[in-house]
């Protein structure tokens, strides 16, 4: 009997902590360096094994919330993307830096920068708390179905906490932090402030925030060696040198499991906006039965439907306000929107367990004559999985409701979908098994944990994020009545955010 083939979950949590640190705004390797920096520092502190582990896993995953309140961020500020980028360097103890909010806004406001700047002074103490407890509900909820150690979901909850209780969003101090966390904030300012002034950088800037935003036993290990904590990696490769680093045993898993994993990406990735809820796991499962209909074997099946789940991993790079954009986009918005097939596609190289699906997962854009992105390149000469893709993305996205148009009809979506195919635009032999795919009905499942069908009607408008006045006016009832359903929601699922019940709704495909 061959031997069973496995790969490494921290190969898996590397892939989220690349699209995590695009999606927050940050440099594309800057989760990987401040885990190998963290792990040092949890060593040269003293950790024994399990410790080390706990603060190498909260490091990759220390952004795995980002995008949990994107649409609400967005909508205040406009660029979520931006905005993260601000809250990771920003030190709220510091007047001098929080004055200088108006000139980082300025990087992407213009003129608008004094109002946003002030919008964000109003209203941050209550929605920057709104905001972590819907990151860290997704943390909760995602995080054990990574294989992470429960030590290491807990250690989330505090990643935006501070020493000092000045951080958000339950104001915990001192020694109530998890020490993984503490450990991950000075690591994590020492690679911001490396990045920008050297190994002289760091050591003042950790040195600074010291006993405020940072433990200082922790900041003091870290002074006593910095070169030792932020020393370049034996390895030039970033991913590879977070392999590396990762503690003894490395954890593993059945490679049969990728899609699984996939799955939790997929849905950092659809909470982006209310819009996409649900829709990789919608073109995995019309991808996978159609690969099924072509008769393909159980590994190409296996990495179809894990390409399908992860093709739109570069969305997360866009501001969430072009994805809700009910109206045109401009020249500029496009053009950021065609990037996205290109991050997807930068994202999974990188990673060993992914690399071999990159090519597939980003060519859902290109088209049969050649005219699509990001390479351009006719898609009779892509595999048969890349055109399965591209066609289920098609069809899925047709039969979703967007910012800008309500769902087509099944008929009518198939209609433009073959249309589409005739025109130069996806692949005949694709549409067809998509099609296929589509004519596999299976009878209604029970709905989960004592749900009514009016509960379901209210939780997936809900998700999407839509008020209970607006929810009892698309649904004829009262907002009385929708808090009331909204109450047995929370009651029965267990969460109690927006995130949260969103994530409830993808994982039990309760969206379409």
């Amino acid at each position: 009997m061959p031997p069973m083939r496995t790969i490494r979950v921290a190969e898996v949590l590397a892939a989220v902590s690349l699209t995590t640190d695009v999606a927050a705004g940050m440099s594309l390797e800057k989760g990987l360096r401040t885990c190998t920096a963290a792990t040092r520092l949890a060593r040269l502190a003293g950790g024994d094994d399990r410790q080390v582990r706990v603060v190498f896993e909260t490091a990759l995953l220390r952004s795995i919330g980002c995008t949990s309140y994107a649409p609400e961020l967005a909508a205040l500020f406009g660029d979520d993307v931006a905005l993260q980028a601000v809250l990771k360097r920003v030190d709220f103890a510091d007047e001098a830096v929080v004055d200088g909010l108006t000139a980082d806004f300025k990087r992407w406001a213009g003129a608008a920068a004094p109002e946003l700047a002030r919008t964000f002074v109003e209203v941050f103490p209550h929605v920057g708390v709104q905001a972590m407890r819907n990151g860290c509900e997704t943390s909760r909820d995602l995080g054990p179905r990574l294989g992470v150690l429960p030590e290491s979901v807990a250690a989330l909850e505090d990643v935006y906490e501070r020493w000092d209780g000045r951080g958000i969003p339950e104001g915990r101090c001192g020694a109530d932090l998890s020490p993984a966390a503490r450990t991950v904030h000075v690591a994590e300012q020492a690679v911001l402030a490396g990045a920008v002034g050297g190994l002289a950088g760091a050591v003042a800037e950790v040195r600074r925030r010291s006993g405020g935003h940072l433990d200082p036993a922790l900041a003091e290990v870290f002074l006593a060696a910095p070169e030792a904590v932020l020393a370049a990696p034996d390895s030039a490769d970033a991913v590879a040198a977070v392999l590396e680093a990762e503690p003894l045993p490395h954890a593993t898993v059945p490679v049969e499991s990728v899609p699984q994993l996939s799955a939790v990406l997929a849905r950092i990735v659809d909470m982006k906006s209310p819009w996409l809820l649900g829709h990789s796991e919608h073109v995995a499962d019309l991808a996978e039965g159609a690969g099924r209909a072509a008769g393909l074997d159980a590994g190409t099946l296996r990495d179809l439907r894990s390409a399908a789940l992860l093709h739109d991993l570069g969305r997360v790079v866009i501001p969430a306000g072009i994805w809700d954009r009910p109206g045109r986009l401009t020249t500029a918005e496009t053009e950021r929107v065609r990037m996205h097939t290109y991050w997807t596609h930068r994202i999974l190289q990188r990673v060993p367990a992914l690399a071999t699906i990159a090519p597939i997962a980003s060519a859902h854009h290109e088209r049969a004559d050649g005219g699509g992105y990001h390479r351009g390149d006719p898609v009779r000469e892509l595999p048969l999985t890349a055109r399965i893709v591209a066609a289920a993305d098609l069809f899925a996205a047709l039969t979703e409701p967007r910012a800008h148009r309500p769902a087509y009809p099944l008929p009518e979506a198939a209609r433009i979908l073959v249309r589409d195919a005739d025109e130069g635009g996806a692949d005949k032999e694709a549409c067809a098994l998509v099609l296929a795919a589509t004519g596999m009905s299976a009878p209604r499942r029970p709905l989960p944990d004592g749900l009514t069908d009016r509960e379901v009607q209210v939780l997936r408008l809900a998700a999407r994020g839509l008020t209970s006045r607006q929810v009892g006016a698309e649904l004829s009832i009262s907002p009385r009545t929708v808090d009331h359903h909204l109450t047995h929601i929370y009651d029965k699922t267990g969460r109690r955010t927006r995130a949260g019940i969103a994530l409830y709704a993808m994982e039990h495909s309760l969206l379409r």
